[in-house]
């Protein structure tokens, strides 16, 4: 049998659960709602610290979800873009 390494500690309490999010809710939604409010026309989603493709296939679905057709989701060298249509 191997022996695994472990380590207990005392707590006064459990933490609080995390409270999760309403179903259907996406925390991505607010990148599109921010742009559709906002007077641009095209603009640049920076410092998300996520990968560029992944951002705008997460970005897509939001769209597609919504129904939102307004807005295009691009990446042009490893940057994403929102453009209204």
């Amino acid at each position: 049998m191997a022996d695994i390494q472990f380590s207990i500690n005392p707590v006064d309490e459990k933490p609080e659960r995390k409270l999760a999010r309403p179903k259907g809710s996406s925390k991505y939604a607010p990148i599109i709602m921010a742009f559709l409010e906002s007077e641009h026309k095209l603009v640049k989603v920076e410092d998300t610290g996520l990968e560029a493709q992944y951002l705008s296939s997460q970005l897509k679905k939001v769209c597609k979800k919504r129904n939102i057709n307004s807005v295009n989701v691009s990446v042009r060298n490893k940057v994403v873009y929102l453009e209204k249509k």
